[in-house]
C-alpha cells in the first residue's frame, strides 16, 4: 500500500507539473492578445500599453475610412472565392486519394500537400514570375489561384480524413435497393462528409483571409487586401487602426475554429451514429 501511495504521490506531481508548463506555454503564446485588445479601445493618439482610458475611436476610424474598409472588401471577397474553388478542388481530389488505388498514387498526395512544406516566399515568387507573365498580377483572379494554392492541401487532408472515418458499406445498401451513385452520394455520402467538408472550406476561408506574403506580390495597387494594408500601416506608419484591426481579426479566427471544432466533434457523433 506504501509503494503504491508512493507512486500516487508521485504521478500526482508529475500531472501538476505538466499543468503548469502546459498553462505557461498556452499564457506565452496568448500574451500578444492580452495585449492588442486593451490597446484597441485606447483613447491615446498612438500604440500604448497600458492604455491611459477606454474609447472606440480607433474602430470608428477603421469603418468610416475607405482606405481600411476597401482592402477589407477585397480580402472578403478574395477569401469567398478562394474557399469555394478549393474546396470543389479538395473534395474532387479527395475521392481518388482515398477511394481508389492507382500508380504514383503516394507522390500525387504529397505533391498536392506540399505547398504546406515549401517556404511560402518561394511560392509566391515563382507565382508572380508567372501571373506577370499571364496578366494576372494586380487582378482579383491572381489572388484567388495564389491562395487556392495554400488552401487546396488543408481542404484534402480535412475531407480525406472525413472519408476515411466513413462507411463504404452504407453506399453499398443504397445502391443495392436501387439508388444510382449521384443519388447515393448527395443522399448518403455528402450528409455524412458534410461537416470535413465545411471544416475544410472554413479552414481555406481563413488561410485567404490571412495570407499576405503571396497577395503582396500579387495584389498590385489595385487589389490590395486587409493584411498588405495593415502591413503597410506598420511599415509605413504606426497606425492605431491597427489594433482595432489585429482584436477583430482575433475575433473572426476564434468564431470559425470553433465552429471547426463544433463541427469536428458532430462528425464523430454521427459517425459513431451511423
Amino acid at each position: 500500500m506504501k509503494i503504491e501511495n508512493v507512486k500516487g504521490r508521485k504521478k500526482d506531481i508529475w500531472t501538476t507539473v505538466l499543468y503548469i508548463v502546459c498553462g505557461l506555454i498556452a499564457f506565452f503564446l496568448m500574451l500578444p492578445v492580452f495585449i492588442v485588445i486593451p490597446m484597441s479601445f485606447s483613447s491615446a493618439t498612438f500604440l500604448q500599453f497600458p492604455p491611459p482610458g477606454l474609447s472606440l475611436q480607433w474602430y470608428q476610424r477603421y469603418f468610416f475610412d475607405s482606405a481600411w474598409t476597401r482592402p477589407t472588401w477585397v480580402s472578403l471577397q478574395v477569401a469567398t472565392a478562394t474557399m469555394l474553388f478549393s474546396t470543389l478542388l479538395g473534395v474532387l481530389a479527395s475521392f481518388p486519394l482515398v477511394r481508389h488505388k492507382f500508380r504514383f498514387k503516394s507522390p500525387v498526395n504529397t505533391f498536392i500537400v506540399s505547398p504546406i512544406i515549401i517556404p511560402v516566399i518561394v511560392i509566391s515568387v515563382v507565382l508572380y514570375g508567372l501571373f506577370s507573365k499571364m496578366g494576372f498580377v494586380g487582378t482579383r483572379v491572381g489572388l484567388v489561384l495564389g491562395h487556392s494554392l495554400l488552401a487546396i492541401p488543408f481542404v484534402v487532408i480535412t475531407v480525406s480524413a472525413a472519408l476515411k472515418g466513413f462507411d463504404v458499406s452504407l453506399e453499398k445498401a443504397a445502391m443495392s435497393l436501387g439508388a444510382s451513385r449521384l443519388q447515393t452520394f448527395f443522399k448518403i455520402t455528402f450528409p455524412l462528409i458534410q461537416p470535413g467538408i465545411i471544416s475544410g472550406a472554413l479552414f481555406a476561408f481563413i488561410i485567404s483571409f490571412d495570407e499576405i506574403v503571396i497577395s503582396m506580390f500579387i495584389c498590385g495597387l489595385s487589389s490590395v487586401t486587409l493584411p498588405v494594408k495593415m502591413w503597410e500601416g506598420i511599415r509605413l506608419e504606426i497606425n492605431p487602426v491597427i489594433a482595432a484591426v489585429s482584436t477583430m481579426l482575433i475575433s473572426l479566427s476564434v468564431i470559425l475554429l470553433s465552429l471547426v471544432e463544433y463541427l469536428r466533434s458532430r462528425a464523430e457523433r454521427i459517425r459513431g451514429s451511423s
